[in-house]
């Protein structure tokens, strides 16, 4: 089974702002994501990102006690998929997700995925090279 990738909002913006957000289809194809998410983003998302809606919205909103509502939805509906991994860099976020057993990473780790696969990412000049063997 192909495992599901769900993002929160702070990877979209990060890897945006640094003219990487092509990463995240290279790596991933489908990134998902909520409603509430979407909102935050607040621009028109890229065709490879589709919006997933939480069916347990009261657990949504008991997390929402101590996370923002974006948190709140992508790990609400991390906990209703199968097989999954979260984008989260928030460190309570991560904190929660962890807690509740759904497979994380962060930018960073989107970051490191890439140079792995052969996208060596110079952020500083805003370039990408990729390595053809």
């Amino acid at each position: 089974m192909q495992n599901i990738v769900l993002s929160d909002t702070s990877c979209i913006i990060v890897l945006e702002n640094i003219g990487q957000l092509r990463l995240l289809p290279e790596l991933f194809g489908q990134i998902y994501i909520t409603s509430e998410i979407a909102i935050e983003y607040g621009k028109k998302l890229p065709e490879w990102i589709s919006i997933k809606e939480v069916l347990n919205k009261q657990y949504q909103n008991t997390l929402e006690n101590s996370l923002d509502r974006g948190e709140a939805s992508a790990i609400a509906l991390a906990l209703e998929q199968k097989n999954c991994t979260l984008l989260i860099d928030e460190q309570e976020g991560r904190k929660v997700a962890k807690s509740l057993g759904i497979q994380i990473t962060g930018t960073l780790g989107v970051i490191l995925l890439a140079k792995q696969c052969l996208f060596l990412i110079n952020v500083a000049n805003n370039n990408t090279y990729m390595i053809v063997n």
